[in-house]
């Protein structure tokens, strides 16, 4: 079940053996611990680019996580690997399962508002005004969100907000 370490290196070496002290210490049952395990393991197979790998990874830590505030991390990984490869309608797809399952999942709301404004940029570059400012009123909605629960996160996002004039708050803390 371990992912066996491709790499020698000091980090990798030291992350899997507190990985496995932390597992060992856990009071958890036998069943989350299996699902750290996977979870550890495709962590370190997207580390190293092992898309495929990562999310089999993921895909078995989902079968056995019953966490939802874990489940959610899970989800936003495999997102993260989807919209790495350009499969954004998929990304979305996993956020918005994280945010099921933990709606105050702010970068998962981060990375829906960053889908949304560049699908916002495309259909502006491809002629379409009305379609762009859906998405860019989806993005905003979204930016919105996280803002509100991590008010000293997203500087960008605020300044796009205000500057856009999709927010009429100055601060939001």
């Amino acid at each position: 079940m371990p992912r066996i370490q491709r790499k020698d290196n000091f980090i990798d070496k030291s992350f899997t053996v507190m990985a496995d002290m932390i597992l060992k210490i856990l009071p958890a049952n036998k069943q989350a611990k299996e699902a750290f395990v996977y979870y550890r393991d495709g962590m370190s197979a997207q580390a190293e680019g092992e898309y495929a790998e990562a999310l089999e990874n993921y895909n078995e830590a989902l079968t056995l996580e019953e966490d939802c505030y874990d489940r959610s991390y899970i989800l936003y990984n495999m997102g993260l690997i989807y919209a790495s490869n350009g499969e954004h309608e998929k990304a979305l797809e996993y956020y918005h399962r994280a945010l099921s399952d933990n709606p105050r999942h702010t970068s998962a709301l981060n990375n829906v508002a960053v889908i949304y404004h560049y699908q916002g940029d495309k259909a502006k570059e491809a002629g379409d005004p009305e379609e762009a400012e859906a998405f860019f009123d989806k993005a905003a909605e979204y930016w919105k969100q996280a803002i509100r629960i991590d008010p000293n996160n997203y500087l960008e996002a605020q300044n796009w907000l205000k500057t856009t004039g999709r927010s009429q708050i100055d601060i939001f803390f």
